[in-house]
């Protein structure tokens, strides 16, 4: 087995490489913190709000001061029941350095912010599936 497949798969680094967000240097991750931290009370503030769509976060986030390096779309869609369902709400993709991202979410049931490295093919983004 693979270091860092835990119990998993052999080859499970391997087969999920693209999910597996690049490293931040030691600056780069405290710059995302400092922007997450200016991220989150506007995502907490839309939520409890009600307004969780993509075309009222962005230019929320945009009254922060990001341009081109920000990203607002909708949620991704997943199956349930066998039906395709896209949840309400907004994904939110914030490239800070070359090696530093933001990402977050606001839906109906909650919010969060987080930070990691860009994927491979995707950037800030987890890609929701490979192939």
């Amino acid at each position: 087995m693979e270091p860092g497949a835990g119990e998993g798969a052999p080859h499970y680094r391997e087969n999920n490489g693209f999910r597996i967000s690049g490293d931040m240097s030691a600056a780069s991750a405290e710059d995302a913190r400092r922007e997450a931290g200016r991220i989150e009370p506007v995502l907490k503030r839309l939520w409890q709000q009600g307004k969780w769509d993509p075309e009222t976060v962005r230019p929320a986030l945009l009254g922060l001061g990001y341009g081109g390096t920000l990203r607002v779309e909708p949620m991704h869609s997943r199956f349930v029941d066998g039906r395709e369902v896209r949840p309400e709400g907004a994904l939110v993709g914030l490239r800070v350095h070359e090696d530093a991202c933001v990402t977050a979410f606001v839906q109906k049931t909650n919010y969060q912010v987080s930070t990691n490295g860009p994927y491979p093919e995707t950037g800030c983004f987890e890609p929701p599936a490979g192939h």
